[in-house]
């Protein structure tokens, strides 16, 4: 089956895609089977286009929004012998694994420089409180149980993103969780014997929240290996997910998630940490919303009763 690809044409500008512009490659014809699927017609495309690795190619066929989806077959599309596939270069791409890796390392190494070096920051040293140390703790912890979930648990169903998206999205995690919040959470504003870490430093308070930290830590793991569980290694099978959490909100990671950073919040009543539990409550409830049409859009069967994000509400 000979399939040509080429660039769509822009809207009001003369037609020219069946006949290569000059200093242009497109448009070519590729071979492949009768029941090829898009992967084998992206592996096509890059043999003719050493750049345009498979990750990069963004295929659609008549409308725009006809996206060519990886794992499908062609057939899928009635797509047949000469017909016509746009391509779209979504430039350099970068492995989502690896971009976890970097935007979980950034508060890691932020907490760490900034509460064992409170001279370079401060320009003093002083004693950290217990809230302060608990705190700490507690971050370090959630980031690292990041990494190793990323190195251990999760299962991509895309295996990449445009290389400069990981500026945008390393800004969020290695500023306002990074820097920001260990700036002023490890502050001598609340250091030991300060008026602020007595207020703080309550030990029943300590205990409940730390409780809470826990258990919305636990959660999430869960709810991960849950995900994780309905993707065959190798593969972006996607599945409709049941059990922890999952019989009530679409995405209960990111509501578990969610309620560690509130917890995180009302232990130091920091502006700064209130800040970050607002801006990534809202960004994640964008992705839960996201995400909870995706299923419903996906699986003509999928739960009714499930909210996005936040029990019973949305």
């Amino acid at each position: 089956m000979r399939i040509t690809i080429a660039k769509r044409p822009i809207p009001g500008a003369e037609n020219t895609s069946s006949k290569p512009s000059a200093g242009s490659r497109y448009p070519f014809t590729v071979e492949v089977s009768e029941n090829a699927t898009v992967d084998d017609l992206k592996a096509a495309v890059a043999k003719q286009v050493k750049s345009m690795y498979p990750d990069r190619q963004r295929l659609s066929y008549g409308d725009k929004k006809n996206v060519l989806e990886s794992g499908s077959a062609l057939s899928k599309y009635s797509i047949s012998d000469n017909d016509t596939v746009y391509i779209k270069d979504l430039g350099p791409q970068i492995g989502w694994q690896t971009v976890f890796y970097i935007e979980y390392l950034g508060p890691i190494i932020f907490h760490y420089l900034v509460y064992n070096f409170p001279r370079f920051f401060y320009g003093t040293t002083f004693e950290h409180s217990e809230i302060q140390q608990r705190v700490y703790l507690l971050i370090m912890g959630h980031f690292i149980k990041r990494e190793l979930e990323t190195a251990f648990v999760h299962r991509f169903s895309h295996g990449t993103m445009p290389l400069m998206n990981v500026f945008k999205n390393s800004f969020h995690y290695h500023m306002l969780s990074g820097l920001n919040l260990a700036y002023w959470v490890y502050s001598p504003a609340s250091a030991q014997g300060t008026l602020l870490a007595a207020k703080l430093g309550n030990p029943t308070l300590m205990t409940i929240l730390t409780g809470v930290f826990v258990f919305a830590e636990l959660s999430n793991l869960k709810t991960h290996i849950t995900l994780r569980n309905l993707r065959p290694p190798g593969t972006r099978v996607r599945r409709i997910p049941y059990g922890y959490g999952f019989d009530i909100v679409s995405c209960p990671n990111y509501l578990f998630e969610t309620i560690a950073w509130v917890s995180i919040a009302a232990m130091t009543r920091s502006f700064a940490a209130l800040f970050f539990l607002i801006v990534s409550t809202g960004q994640m409830y964008i992705w839960a919303i996201k995400k909870h049409k995706q299923y419903k859009r996906e699986f003509p069967d999928y739960p009714k009763s499930r909210k996005s994000m936040i029990p019973f509400i949305a």
